[in-house]
């Protein structure tokens, strides 16, 4: 029975390992520069979005701008939560390398 719950951790946890396995300490700095640019894409979209609502629909009324300006935030701040576990990764994955390489 107590193998179920921590079903979940292992889960989430294999596929670092298995990064890490298959290519070293290069593994987390490849996928802290695809989590950067992932949130990059995140950051352009919104603001696509959100200047795409201004031009077609024109200046809104305080109530809308005000939910299209909490959606923009909202996405940027999840960006940057994204940049910096990116940018922690890359540093965790050159660390590696130097120290343990």
């Amino acid at each position: 029975m107590l193998l179920l719950p921590l079903l979940p951790i292992f889960l989430v946890g294999m596929f670092p390992m298995l990064v890490i396995g298959m290519l070293g300490f290069a593994g987390p700095v490849v996928f802290g520069i695809l989590l950067i640019r992932v949130a990059l894409a995140g950051t352009m979209e919104a603001h696509g979005d959100f200047n795409q609502e201004l031009i077609v629909h024109g200046y809104a009324s305080g109530p809308e701008r005000a939910a299209q300006a909490s959606n923009l935030q909202s996405a940027t701040r999840t960006a940057v939560l994204l940049h910096v576990t990116g940018f922690a990764m890359i540093a965790a994955g050159i660390a590696g390398l130097f120290l343990v390489g």
